[in-house]
């Protein structure tokens, strides 16, 4: 069974590759590229190291003729779909930084059977202007790969891919970009795009929020990139983007709280999950917005605890009691260590903790 990303290089899928390319090219040494793959650094080798590990290989076994290898791999990426073929672009990467024209119509290419949003950011970092000249027309595109490739390319803080500094101290020049983008028909897109106003949003609040300002109300996918974009601020509990959504300040209301929280079992143990419940009363006479949220303080390494914060309701709540039901669960992930000891448990709602219990974790990963 696969566990990771590294695990999708099979010797089938590499044997299919190497198959493929050379009934494009002849003289294509499929024994070699196989050899130059499982060296004694291969096993070792984590995702993206295997990127560029193939990558390389395939350099060497290519014609030297930048145009005429590029060819050959445009024919050969058809036939193979998902972000573990990011080799393909990765090698206009490595070798195609001097050849800018050739470069762009191959990454172009590339991105509809894996993604170029990786490697079109050196060439972002070498000359910003020319390639946001290059993501406008594609954000022209009929083509939503290209429309988001647009977009992703040039996020500031791509998971996965080297940082822009440049875009990151100042993310302005990109915005006519994403303007082109904000009511594009392909979700595919609209994610993208949504997901770059959230890099902004961690260096640039203000400039996202006076953005979201101006764009919510206007169309109804637009809105849908909005809420997306600022899920970090209002998962902070930020007064401000609460406020474009209709959220107001509990100050400014009588009758919201949040009564009754009670922990199902105070003591768990790694694996298992948290139960736990609540009641929110409205007794302020009218229907109101209320995002609620809960936020765990996770025991960490050093003793100490950290928040970490989860959805749980975005509605109008009628006037009345409302009992609301949730689980958290402790069991083991890749991206998450638990410590045992005491951790706390809060309710948050429009941005405010109104109620707070703790519970004790056993056991540790």
């Amino acid at each position: 069974m696969r566990e990771t990303l590294k695990d999708l290089y099979t010797a089938e899928l590499l044997q299919a590759v190497a198959g493929r390319i050379g009934e494009v090219y002849n003289e294509f040494d499929e024994g070699r590229f196989l050899g130059l793959i499982h060296n004694e650094a291969w096993e070792q080798e984590e995702f993206k190291q295997r990127v560029r590990h193939i990558t390389v290989a395939l350099t060497e076994v290519l014609p030297g003729s930048y145009p005429e290898a590029v060819t050959i791999l445009t024919q050969a990426a058809p036939f193979f779909r998902g972000v573990e073929y990011i080799f393909f672009p990765d090698y206009v990467e490595l070798n195609g930084m001097d050849q800018w024209d050739t470069s762009m119509e191959a990454l172009a290419v590339f991105t509809h059977y894996s993604t170029a949003e990786f490697a079109v950011r050196p060439f972002v970092i070498r000359d910003q202007e020319r390639m946001l000249a290059q993501m406008a027309t594609w954000a022209e595109s009929d083509d939503e790969h290209l429309r988001r490739l647009a977009s992703e390319g040039i996020r500031p803080r791509l998971p996965w891919a080297s940082q822009l500094p440049s875009l990151i101290r100042d993310p302005r020049p990109a915005l006519p970009i994403l303007e082109r983008l904000k009511e594009d028909s392909s979700l595919y897109v609209r994610k993208s795009v949504a997901n770059h106003l959230n890099d902004i949003s961690k260096d640039h609040p203000e400039l996202v929020l006076e953005l979201a300002t101006n764009w919510y109300g206007k169309h109804p996918l637009t809105d849908w990139i909005v809420r997306h974009a600022l899920r970090s601020l209002l998962r902070k509990g930020d007064i401000r983007a609460l406020a474009i959504f209709g959220y107001q300040e509990l100050e400014e209301l009588e009758g919201i709280e949040v009564r009754e929280l009670k922990i199902k079992r105070p003591l768990i143990a790694v694996g298992e999950e948290l139960e736990f419940s609540f009641q929110v009363v409205n007794d302020t006479g009218s229907p109101v917005s209320l995002r609620i949220d809960y936020e765990i303080d996770y025991m960490k390494a050093s003793g100490k605890l950290a928040p970490k914060r989860y959805k749980c309701s975005d509605k109008r709540y009628a006037p009345g009691c409302w009992t609301v039901e949730k689980k958290q669960s402790f069991k083991l992930i890749s991206t998450r260590r638990f410590y045992s000891g005491d951790h706390r448990l809060h309710i948050i709602v429009n941005g405010k903790r109104l109620a707070s219990m703790d519970f004790v974790l056993e056991g540790t990963e």
